[in-house]
């Protein structure tokens, strides 16, 4: 049985690891300005992601956090029984597991083919956007075949271009 100590402890330590893990993939050089200055001239690079990325982000950042909320409720509902505190424990592992396949996916794509990507799991299907207007068939068979082999059961894999 479950008590409310180690409730806690697991619910405040899944909450830093996905806090964790998402500021340690985060880009640094994201959400600032780089300046150069050379003695010929000087410009200003501004680096920012995806705007289409970021809402996808947030959007699934809040699902996820509302499903968390719900999944807690459950685990220190005092009439909720073992079996539906067991289930509600097993999803809040299985949401930090997908949280951080997901981020390794993504670096993956960042450091194998230089594009940024935002990826969402759901049970056997792995939704990939990538940040890109052009609609390469191969690009995308290229990108399946790489995240299928970190897997030893079919996963299915989709690959959808947006700028």
């Amino acid at each position: 049985m479950i008590n409310k100590q180690s409730l806690w402890f697991v619910t405040l330590f899944s909450m830093i690891l996905v806090l964790s893990i998402y500021y340690v993939t985060m880009k640094e050089d994201s959400f600032t300005s780089v300046k150069s200055f050379n003695a010929n001239d000087s410009e200003q690079v501004n680096v920012t992601e995806s705007s289409a990325l970021v809402a996808l982000r947030v959007k699934d950042d809040e699902e996820m956090l509302k499903e968390m909320q719900s999944l807690q409720a459950t685990l220190l509902n005092d009439k909720a029984t073992l079996e539906e505190k067991n289930k509600a424990y097993e999803s809040l592992q299985i949401i930090n597991e997908n949280k951080g396949k997901e981020s390794e996916i993504e670096e993956i794509i960042l450091k194998e083919f230089n594009l940024d990507s935002f990826v969402k799991i759901n049970n056997d299907r792995i939704n990939i956007t990538i940040d890109s207007s052009e609609h390469d068939a191969k690009l995308a068979n290229k990108i399946m075949n790489s995240i299928q082999r970190l897997y030893n059961n079919k996963m299915y894999i989709t690959v959808r271009f947006q700028k």
